[in-house]
């Protein structure tokens, strides 16, 4: 039996990677859980690899040991296929579809995005990609992005905190001004995995 309920994030500087992983670690606190989290952090301005390790549960480290990731939630598609060594093969997988080509690489280089879908369906059958990004400007505001991922990985069936906890997480976690809009795609990427 897992100790521990992994969650890998991933993704590029601006998407807000670090902020999703805070507010899983508040809404696991709240609810009386262990968690330990770790974050890497690429250039500073956006466009550098951004990556958030957040371990609820039993877990020893706040390193999630390649191979035992239980969720990667991907931000951005390259990003998921270069992390992919992180999760374990039964792992579930939220990614979004929108690319943000690497400084180091030019627009012409990337990598068709439905080839890296496919790609990461051979090492995982639990794939969910959506453009997070239509979804977040549906809501309101482009860069509600990462809430419109969090809502997805909370509709997955093994995710270990309520739609509620994140909830009132987001509430303590972001301003007030952005909540309801950050909500709205929360509860869009929340339907979009369930619908």
């Amino acid at each position: 039996m897992k100790l521990s309920y992994d969650i890998y994030i991933c993704g590029v500087g601006g998407q807000g990677i670090i902020k999703a992983g805070e507010i899983i670690g508040w809404a696991a606190m709240k609810e009386g859980m262990d968690v330990v989290m770790s974050e890497i952090h690429g250039m500073a301005q956006r466009g550098g690899v951004v990556s958030t390790d957040v371990r609820i549960g039993q877990a020893k480290g706040t390193i999630i040991p390649s191979g035992h990731a239980d969720l990667m939630m991907a931000f951005e598609p390259l990003e998921a296929l270069r992390a992919i060594d992180k999760i374990r093969k039964d792992a579930h997988l939220i990614v979004n579809l929108t690319p943000i080509p690497p400084f180091n690489i030019n627009a012409g280089e990337y990598p068709p995005v439905d080839e890296i879908i496919e790609k990461l369906r051979r090492f995982s059958g639990n794939v969910y990609a959506f453009d997070a990004d239509r979804v977040a400007l549906e809501a309101g505001h482009p860069l509600s992005t990462n809430m419109a991922i969090l809502g997805a990985a909370t509709a997955m069936p093994d995710f270990p905190l309520s739609q509620d906890a994140i909830i009132e997480s987001m509430k303590a976690n972001l301003p007030s001004k952005l909540f309801k809009v950050n909500l709205k795609a929360f509860n869009r990427g929340f339907m979009s995995l369930e619908g």
